[in-house]
């Protein structure tokens, strides 16, 4: 591919290499990006020059600050609530395909990791971060939920920490996102370039430097006590009455939160990271995601997220219910079975 393509894709030394290249968008990941994705990872599994896929970004700002949903948006306003799905679907084969490869892979995420990007760089085998990195599954804030398997990691985060953050949206740096489960190593991004390289000539993961630590300490370890206290409720209502019942300061930064996202998304959310912890399989996960993300454009609260907060931007969401107005039934309804000739055809691993 040409150094103008959105997904840089080659083979240098024992490595396939990925690259994000669009940082003027944030890498914002696009139908085109994923599919080349899936192609690269396709083509290069069992290509014997192939023994790493290392996965990287151009630009300090982003890794990946998440999909491009901006035409989806406009097509959903139109009457055509079919790009979303197409999209979607096909994404989720890639993150499929990604989180059961073969063969080892190495993302190195800077800056902004959300959504599409967690969809990627959070799938790897060795997930290195660094002193920039945000990451966060703000989908709640758009009508959406945590999707591209981001269920799963918030499924196996520590106790309740995976409701937390999946229900509010919250960021996470280095040590967080270590501490959570989305990422593995830490190592300071001037240090990046070098590691590459040995990756790429020797095409062997244990060239990665272990124990660092990182300078900034992460807040998740001391704010377990109130998670597990709050976030454990049957629903958004019992949490809601758990946070209020508490009165402490973390308490009311998350009552602030939740009142300000969508609620019909906030207890899809619980329900699905619950539902995944069940069956922690990244094919169960985005299956369970599906049934959501199918229905979202047409029947949930996305096209209004996206239009508050990504096209005028006024951050002043008109949401269909608000906490205590939320009908469990429509909950229930968007996460209803889909029919067998809807779900997903993975491929064969």
């Amino acid at each position: 591919m040409t150094e103008e393509a959105t997904m840089i894709v080659r083979k240098e030394g024992r490595a396939g290499r990925l690259t994000f290249n669009r940082p003027k968008a944030l890498n914002a990941l696009d139908a085109e990006m994923a599919e080349a994705i899936d192609r690269a990872l396709s083509d290069w599994r069992d290509d014997p020059e192939v023994a790493v896929v290392v996965i990287d970004a151009v630009g300090e700002r982003a890794f990946c600050a998440g999909g491009d949903i901006a035409k989806i948006y406009h097509q959903g306003r139109a009457g055509d609530f079919s790009t979303g799905p197409r999209f979607w679907r096909e994404e989720y084969r890639m993150n499929a395909r990604l989180a059961e490869y073969g063969k080892p892979v190495v993302s190195f995420m800077q800056g902004f990791v959300m959504g599409g990007g967690v969809g990627v760089g959070g799938h790897a085998h060795h997930r290195v971060v660094g002193d920039t990195t945000q990451i966060a599954m703000p989908e709640t804030g758009i009508g959406l939920i945590p999707d591209v398997g981001g269920t799963l990691l918030l499924a196996k985060a520590p106790g309740r920490v995976g409701e937390y953050l999946g229900v509010t949206g919250s960021r996470i740096g280095a040590a967080d996102a270590i501490y959570a489960g989305f990422a593995d190593l830490y190592l300071p991004e001037a240090e990046w370039e070098p590691v590459k390289t040995q990756l790429i000539a020797t095409g062997d993961p244990s060239v990665l430097p272990k124990g660092r630590v990182p300078a900034t300490k992460g807040r998740l370890a001391d704010l377990r006590p109130q998670i597990e206290a709050t976030f454990g409720g049957r629903d958004i209502h019992e949490i809601v009455a758990a946070l209020e019942a508490s009165g402490t300061h973390f308490a009311t930064e998350t009552l602030a939160i939740l009142r300000r996202n969508s609620a019909l998304s906030e207890e899809a959310t619980l329900r699905l990271v619950r539902m995944t912890r069940a069956t922690p399989t990244i094919r169960d996960a985005l299956s369970n995601e599906f049934r959501f993300t199918l229905r979202a454009v047409e029947k949930a609260d996305f096209l209004e997220g996206v239009r508050a907060q990504i096209i005028d931007k006024d951050r002043s969401p008109n949401w269909k219910y608000s906490l205590e107005t939320l009908p469990m039934a429509e909950v229930a309804a968007l996460l209803d079975p889909l029919p067998r000739d809807w779900e997903i055809a993975f491929e064969t691993a």
